[in-house]
């Protein structure tokens, strides 16, 4: 994989979309995962500092150590670690920019006795561009999305995923909470189906040295069909 950052503590790695962080019995099938494939990599231990979902690619970080990963852990909890900040390509056109601020239900298998239920999730969307291609979806002959950046405040399972569909804008791609015949009819449209949600951006304090650490991975070649799809020259 290809290797972003590296110090004595923290490596930071640009995931593929497709290849989960870890082995889950969510996936039992699966037998490829960013932790063993860098293990081996670097020829030592990593624990994983955050979570990417399956089928988000772009920075992923891990400690190098298990004290460096209890210590980030800790901070993230507390909202202090690290401020991320994603790209989506969304169903619709939403607003210019706003604040998704709705409280999300702990997935099943994260749920413990004696814990809240319900937590806080906080989510800032800014609109970069909007595409209307040549897919006829019911009554409409075109069919509308946007290119958006999205900034997690909390850090909470699936939280860009539950939240844009909360404001009726789901990420393309997302069988889960998106539209199966939307992401199939998109992906014989592009060629290409995957999870459109890239993690391009990831800015910390160092946990040994204090200093700000910021960690880019660029949005991949595929991420242009969309505006070769709408007739955009635009870059992304």
């Amino acid at each position: 994989m290809n290797i972003l950052y590296r110090d004595d503590y923290l490596v930071s790695v640009d995931k593929p979309s497709g290849l989960l962080v870890h082995r889950t019995g969510l996936d039992a099938g699966e037998t490829r995962f960013a932790l063993q494939l860098l293990r081996d990599q670097i020829g030592r231990p990593v624990w994983p500092v955050h979570r990417l979902d399956k089928g988000t690619s772009g920075v992923l970080l891990f400690a190098l150590d298990a004290d460096t990963a209890r210590t980030m852990g800790l901070a993230f909890e507390r909202g202090e670690a690290m401020r991320k900040t994603y790209r989506a390509v969304v169903r619709g056109w939403p607003a210019d920019a706003g604040v998704i601020d709705h409280p999300l239900k702990r997935m099943p298998d994260d749920m413990r006795s004696g814990r809240e239920e319900i937590q806080d999730a906080l989510t800032h969307y800014r609109a970069l561009a909007r595409y209307e291609l040549p897919l006829a979806q019911g009554q409409f002959a075109s069919t509308r999305c946007a290119l958006v950046e999205l900034q997690p405040v909390t850090g909470r399972r699936h939280q860009l995923r539950r939240h844009m569909k909360h404001i009726a804008h789901p990420i393309i791609g997302d069988a889960t909470h998106g539209k199966g015949p939307l992401n199939r009819a998109l992906a014989d449209l592009l060629g290409l189906q995957r999870l459109w949600l890239h993690a391009g951006r990831l800015e910390l304090r160092h946990p040994i040295s204090g200093q700000d650490v910021v960690i880019e991975a660029l949005p991949g070649a595929e991420w242009q069909r969309w505006c070769s799809m709408a007739g955009q020259e635009a870059s992304l």
